[in-house]
């Protein structure tokens, strides 16, 4: 991997590369913008379909057009920015965000509001993983490079549970279109800043760019996101709208797969999946995703159908989530010295459980106390194991092919987000519906609309009045938190089942050639030898590949250095880091 000087060069530490810390900063407010975009749009649905009257079908696609569009390109962008510069890529991808936000903002009807969103998507599949590619780059050392992505999950899960909140201020103070306008000025200030500080980094460039093979990646993703998501809103499993693009995608996935295995220079080399603690990591993300989305869609609707608490009163109830996860994402670096991937990964499955099993004793009546500790322990829990899960997964993944194994970690994230929907959704369906939809007393069709959906009884019930009315949204609320206790349970036997999975991992984080091998001097190539040794469960250790001379060395005056990567670097645990 190569790294050539930027114009802020001057800015750098002549010897111990001080401004990669400034460097991580400007990533981790790329990643915050990114992450917000998720999930401020939630609480605007409502203003949205007052101002701009959408159908059903354009509604879901302008909520779900960014995070399938995004999900669809990571492996595309990820894998180009390996070649082309990730540096190049993450500045175009700046450009594209901040001019689909401006769409977004003024969209006078639902078609240009998609089109504006599935721009946003494309613009955040450029910027996510050229983050974490970059990050592998300017932090070669593990130790620091743990604490970068401490640091970077932090601010990731900062910007998703802040987004509602946000949202929420901004909806009731202004207008639907102020929760794009606010990445404009950030972008604005952001891009020319990255111009000047950020690195140039890239991989491998032997071999020419796969362009069938990428597309057929986004092809594949695209179509099974999108039949997961079918399945999350209702589709059955029978349902063509639903299995058509899951079963396209899947195949399509599957030709990506073989096809990589034959190319010369593939865009994703699959033997990173032979490895355990890559797989075992990307395995692991998947799990606590999908515990953790369909868990908070339905904590949403708990806070706000069954408490009655408003959007911004919402958001201000996640916020000691957030806060938990800062706090796990400052300390992970420690806690994963002091544990090892195994059982900073396991514990952390554990815990989010029993926060998750905690959470069964919420009922009709709001416990505060109660809900704050159960926030606290889920979203510590679940920021240690996706941080464990990360760092090893990059650690593994060779220096020149960061940001394909960073597009792997976004789309797993991505997968797992999707999936949980469409299971726990299912599971939630499954147990609310059975007694409200045969409810004696209450006209058929009334009780077949109430089984939908809690907000939508209640819509059935006021339209009822009377004794009927209030027997209908007496029942909904018994079944809604039945059908809650059930899912929980659920999600915390998959994040049992994750904690299992989790034992595959390494014992101990070892660091190896980057610690035993002093920093070189600006001007001075390095080689270092592939090591290989045995962590303490016996198995045999594979590092990730070193950086060529310069490649990821806190970025100086530093002419641009080129040449094959080194074998391999003694990464002890080889965990990924995201």
């Amino acid at each position: 991997m190569s790294v050539t000087p930027t114009a802020g060069a001057r800015l750098r530490s002549v010897g111990g590369g001080a401004n990669r810390w400034v460097v991580l900063l400007v990533l981790c407010v790329s990643l915050l913008l990114v992450a917000l975009d998720a999930t401020v749009l939630h609480v605007a649905v409502p203003a949205v379909t007052e101002d701009l009257r959408p159908s059903g079908v354009e509604l879901l696609w302008i909520v779900d057009a960014y995070p399938l569009v995004c999900a669809a390109l990571l492996i595309l962008f990820g894998t180009l920015g390996d070649r082309v510069g990730r540096r190049r890529v993450l500045l175009l991808g700046y450009g594209i965000f901040g001019a689909a936000s401006a769409v977004a903002a003024f969209a006078p009807d639902p078609e240009i509001l998609i089109g504006a969103r599935a721009l946003l998507g494309v613009g955040g599949a450029m910027i996510m993983p050229a983050t974490l590619s970059i990050l592998r780059a300017v932090f070669p050392d593990r130790r620091e490079r743990a604490t970068a992505i401490g640091i970077w999950t932090a601010v990731a899960a900062v910007g998703a549970a802040t987004g509602p909140v946000l949202g929420g201020f901004l909806v009731e103070n202004f207008w639907w279109g102020s929760v794009f306008l606010i990445n404009i000025p950030l972008m604005a200030l952001i891009l020319p800043v990255g111009r000047w500080l950020l690195p140039e980094s890239r991989g491998g460039a032997d071999g020419p760019w796969d362009v069938l093979g990428a597309l057929m990646a986004a092809a594949g993703v695209l179509g099974v996101v999108l039949g997961v998501k079918r399945l999350g809103v209702g589709s059955g499993p029978l349902d063509p709208a639903a299995m058509g693009p899951l079963l396209i995608g899947a195949a399509l996935l599957a030709l990506f797969v073989g096809r990589q295995k034959r190319r010369r220079h593939p865009l994703v080399d699959m033997r990173m999946f032979a490895r355990a603690a890559f797989s075992t990591s990307v395995g692991c993300i998947v799990l606590a995703m999908l515990a953790l989305v369909g868990l908070e869609l339905i904590a949403v609707q708990y806070l706000q159908l069954i408490l009655g608490l408003g959007p911004l009163e919402t958001g201000l109830r996640l916020l000691p989530l957030t806060f938990a996860a800062m706090a796990a994402g400052a300390t992970g670096s420690h806690t994963l010295n002091r544990l090892g991937p195994r059982r900073m990964v396991g514990w952390g499955f554990v815990l989010t459980a029993v926060a998750v099993l905690l959470l069964t004793v919420m009922g009709q009546h709001d416990r505060p106390w109660l809900l704050t500790g159960a926030f606290v322990l889920l979203g510590f829990g679940l920021q240690t194991t996706l941080f464990g899960a990360y760092e090893s997964m990059l650690s593994e993944a060779p220096a020149d092919q960061a940001g394909g194994a960073a597009a792997i970690g976004e789309t797993s994230y991505q997968l797992g987000a999707g999936m949980g929907i469409a299971l726990l959704g299912s599971v939630m369906n499954a147990a609310y519906s059975p007694a409200v939809a045969s409810l004696s007393g209450v006209p058929a069709s009334a009780s077949s609309a109430a089984a939908h959906s809690l907000g939508e009884a209640y819509q059935v019930a006021e339209r009822l009045g009377g004794p009927a009315g209030e027997l209908l949204r007496s029942t909904a609320r018994h079944s809604f938190v039945h059908g809650l206790h059930i899912t929980l349970v659920v999600s915390a036997g998959l994040l049992l089942l994750g904690a299992v999975a989790a034992l595959r991992l390494p014992r101990i984080m070892e660091c190896g050639a980057a610690e035993k091998h002093p920093r070189p001097r600006q001007d001075e190539p390095v080689s270092v030898p592939a090591t290989r040794g045995a962590d303490v469960s016996g198995a045999r250790t594979v590092g990730t590949a070193v950086p060529r001379a310069g490649a990821g060395v806190p970025a100086g005056r530093r002419p641009q250095v080129s040449g094959r990567p080194a074998p391999a670097e003694a990464a002890g645990s080889g965990r990924t880091a995201h």
